[in-house]
């Protein structure tokens, strides 16, 4: 156990990029994204342990049509949450879809404002892919090469999405947007 456990630490340093700071430190206490990151954060959990159950499982390549499955559901929730989907942008005034738009290019992300499609969540997904990568190798090692691979999973989807979070707060604080009533 040693060994994965080492194995595990050593990709996690190595596959991690600097961290970004958080969206709840973004955030810079406004109630009203604190409560968007929160019902985000419930959401993602669930996927990530639903991520994690699906990577346990023994079956090479089903997990990652799972983590395509769940992230392409999960981003256009989470950017319902803060009023970043296709639709929502289309039903803004013409000056504030631009400062969207522009918020979205310096930002840098891909899945802001687009219909999202499991082939964009895939492509975005490379930023984790040697972990993904990681998760199914360790299928192979009985039992403990298993649980190594469940978290793997979990802490990929997790990252991924945190990132995304993280990404939907600079957006609207970048474009001064406000966000939709709670569902």
């Amino acid at each position: 156990m040693g060994i994965l456990s080492n194995a595990l630490s050593n990709a996690t340093h190595q596959i991690m990029p600097q961290r970004k700071a958080s969206s709840v430190t973004l955030a810079s206490g406004d109630p009203d994204l604190l409560a968007a990151i929160s019902r985000c954060k419930k959401l993602l959990n669930r996927r990530a342990l639903t991520a994690a159950v699906a990577s346990a499982v023994p079956v090479p390549g089903l997990d990652w049509a799972v983590d395509a499955a769940l992230m392409s559901k999960l981003i256009p929730e989470i950017n319902a949450q803060f009023g970043l989907t296709e639709a929502q942008i289309e039903k803004l005034d013409p000056a504030k879809r631009e400062k969207v738009q522009k918020a979205v290019t310096v930002v840098g992300t891909m899945l802001i404002g687009k219909l999202i499609t499991k082939d964009l969540v895939l492509t975005a997904a490379k930023t984790v892919g040697v972990r993904m990568t990681a998760k199914t190798a360790a299928k192979f090692v009985p039992l403990a090469g298993q649980a190594v691979s469940a978290m793997i999973g979990y802490a990929a989807i997790r990252y991924f999405g945190e990132q995304h979070i993280a990404d939907c707060v600079r957006v609207v604080q970048t474009a001064q947007l406000r966000l939709p009533a709670a569902a």
